[in-house]
């Protein structure tokens, strides 16, 4: 999927999320990235291959107990 020169990371690389976005929807939460990942605005993802990968940050407004 993706043509830049050095090639981004695949889908499965733990960096994947340094792909360039090749659509992006931040009205409605989500950027679609070259290796076809959707990345939201949350951290969490969705690969090409339907796995979910959660949220890496807490949600604002969450409170951390003490």
């Amino acid at each position: 999927m993706c043509v830049h020169n050095p090639p981004c990371p695949s889908a499965d690389a733990a960096d994947r999320d340094a792909a360039h976005t090749v659509a992006g929807h931040p009205d409605q939460g989500w950027s679609l990235l070259c290796n076809g990942v959707l990345l939201f605005e949350d951290t969490g993802e969705l690969l090409p291959d339907g796995e979910v990968i959660g949220p890496r940050r807490p949600s604002a407004g969450l409170a951390v107990a003490a």
